[in-house]
């Protein structure tokens, strides 16, 4: 995982993080306007835009890396909030099972498994993107761009589940 090393490495610039200016505000507006799965996946992307417009040097490597690592830490707590929520809902579908049925493994053991079988996708995924810059200076801002996209469809695909 050294591609993640790099990307970290990256987002930690202190005269990138003085200067940000991030807002969840256009993704949240775009996510509210959607009606749609695909329209919703459109949103991916915006706030991390937004900023790149807004931020002085927005669309350097490092003004890129920061404001797609800023709309990434969004995404993430929503496929958070949609998978516990999920989580919940598959757990009340288990408890409902017929007794028959006790020892036959349920929801919430599927959709745990699903889970963990998406993170290591994402990570080959994203590995495969940043292999696309061979090192290069888009390396970063293309790994978190993947890792966005990557995260918003997951948590999209969760969200009516919860």
């Amino acid at each position: 995982m050294i591609w993640l090393a790099a990307v970290l490495a990256l987002v930690a610039s202190p005269v990138v993080a003085q200067e940000m200016q991030y807002s969840d505000s256009a993704t949240q507006s775009c996510l509210e306007a959607a009606e749609s799965y695909g329209a919703k996946i459109d949103c991916a992307g915006a706030s991390a835009g937004q900023c790149m417009e807004d931020t002085p040097g927005g669309y350097s490597t490092v003004g890129m890396g920061g404001c797609l690592d800023r709309e990434l830490a969004y995404w993430d707590g929503l496929l958070n909030s949609h998978y516990k929520a999920a989580m919940t809902r598959a757990k009340n579908l288990d408890a409902d099972r017929p007794a028959s049925m006790k020892d036959v493994p349920g929801a919430a053991v599927a959709l745990r498994d699903m889970q963990r079988a998406w993170i290591p996708f994402r990570d080959k995924a994203c590995g495969y993107e940043a292999s696309l810059w061979a090192g290069g200076t888009g390396q970063g801002p293309a790994t978190l761009g993947c890792l966005l996209q990557q995260t918003a469809k997951q948590a999209l695909i969760l969200e009516p589940w919860g």
